[in-house]
This record gives C-alpha cells, structure tokens and sequence, in this order.
C-alpha cells in the first residue's frame, strides 16, 4: 500500500502571531523598560520584540496565508475599537516578567470572536492555534532564575500605568529559520470612540 503524502508537505512554514500594538509614545517608553531590564540583568533576549499584547499564536503553511488573511479580516473588522489600560507588573514564575493588562474583557471578547477560524489554523494535532486567555505586555521572558528572581525583587515594588486605543490588529509573520517577525496585515477594528493618549508614567 503507498504512502500517503500530505499536498502542502514541501510548501514553506511559518509562525504567526496576531497582536495589539500601543502607540508610538508608549512603545517608546515600554522600549526603554526593556532596555533597561536587558542592561540591569544581562538579558539582551529583553529588546529582540517590540512591545505588544499577543491574541493569538499559531504555525501554518505559507499557501494559506491569504486564506487565513481573508478570514480574519472578516472576524476582526465586527468588533468596535477600546481602550486598554495597562498598570503595574505581574509574572510567571520563574521566567517572565510582564505589564499587567488593567482592562481584559474587551480583548478576551476580540480573542473570542476569532475562534470560528480555530480549523483553518490548526497545523496538525501536535500544533494547535492558541488564543490567549490571560493577555499581558511582555518586559523579558525565558529568564534565568537568577534573572527572574532579582527582576521581580524590583518590578513587583515598582509602578507603571499607560493607556492606547487599540484601533487596530496586526499579523506578524516569522518564516522556519529566521528569528524576526514581519508584519503581513493591519486589520482595522470599528473605530467607534476615540480616547486622548495617556502619558506613560514609571515609578522605581
């Protein structure tokens, strides 16, 4: 009996990530907490990823890509522009340090909203889509215990607050054997409200 042979077995692979990004200003100042914990606790790994809150990670085939584009765009573009709130820090123990997300409902709900496109972006039964259900803003991840256990003794008696419109998802791309993502597609959300930029604050 031959072997069957899966149709996209010789197509390309990628990682993907779906994501909500601050505005520039408070990138910039969530870029410099990175560069300083990477600084303070040699962990250069700190400032390889901009900062952003992750929705939604999965592999699929490179074929797909427009399919999968497609039917996102139609899911993402239902739900109304929010606000997020972000304050303080939390972690998981023993290796990540992270902005604490004030305000969860709205991005849960947008998380949710995804899940009728789980199919398309299942890859096999080992790799499956995974839509996150505790959102957060990562400072440094992967850490040594050492890392983590002097960062933590720092960031959980230190203070952060920052607000941006999420107006907007992006879809990042990372190809088998790069390390950097590219972005595939801005998917606008309903821009129904608007909200002034709040100024980032950090208290040590």
């Amino acid at each position: 009996m031959q072997n069957s042979i899966h149709p996209l077995a010789d197509c390309p692979v990628s990682d993907y990530l779906l994501v909500l990004e601050p505005h520039e200003a408070l990138r910039a100042t969530i870029m410099a907490l990175k560069q300083s914990f990477a600084e303070r606790y040699e962990c250069p790994s700190a400032v390889h990823s901009k900062p952003h809150i992750t929705l939604l990670r999965f592999m699929q085939f490179n074929m797909l890509e427009s399919r999968i584009v497609q039917r996102l765009d139609t899911l993402i573009k239902e739900n109304p522009s929010f606000v997020v709130e972000l304050e303080n820090f939390g972690s998981f123990p023993t290796h990540t340090i992270y902005i604490e997300v004030k305000t969860k409902t709205q991005i849960t709900e947008l998380v949710r909203s995804l899940r009728p496109v789980q199919r398309l972006l299942k890859f096999d039964a080992e790799h499956k889509p995974h839509f996150i259900t505790e959102p957060h803003l990562t400072v440094a991840r992967k850490l040594l215990p050492w890392q983590y256990e002097k960062g933590w003794l720092e960031f959980s008696n230190s203070h952060f607050s920052g607000r941006f419109m999420a107006q907007h998802v992006l879809l990042l791309r990372k190809e088998a054997g790069t390390k950097k993502y590219e972005l595939v597609k801005r998917f606008e959300l309903l821009n129904v409200k608007r909200v002034e930029p709040k100024q980032a604050s950090l208290f040590f």
